[in-house]
């Protein structure tokens, strides 16, 4: 079991996120915009974070950023989980240090495969 962050501005998509990895015993936690994703992050250690890229007041790719600047957030997956598609963000993300990327929709058994195998 993982205790993992969602952070998105939709809560339908945050909803369905949580309803598919704790199906798979994962714990989860949300977040609205990449800065109270960060503010969580400040006062909890998550085992990983699942982050949208277009998000009111902080974006992923700044969660992502401002993650890999906390020494304790330094080797935690971070998975884009979003619409862009385009390899430009894509290699935005990466610079940034985010581990993967999915692009929704998504299949809910491929999120949980990808979820086990970076936290293990």
């Amino acid at each position: 079991m993982a205790h993992i962050l969602i952070v998105d501005d939709s809560k339908s998509m945050r909803k369905m996120v949580k309803f598919a990895l704790e199906t798979a015993n994962h714990q989860i936690e949300e977040a609205d915009d990449g800065q109270a994703g960060l503010n969580a992050a400040k006062t909890v250690q998550y085992d990983m974070v699942i982050t949208d890229v277009n998000m009111p007041i902080m974006s992923g790719i700044e969660l992502a950023k401002g993650l890999r600047a906390m020494p304790n957030y330094k080797f935690t997956p971070i998975i884009m989980l979003t619409t862009e598609a385009m390899a430009e963000k894509k290699a935005e993300g990466k610079a940034a240090g985010v581990t993967g990327w999915i692009v929704k929709p998504f299949q809910p058994d491929k999120l949980i495969a990808v979820v086990n195998k970076v936290t293990q």
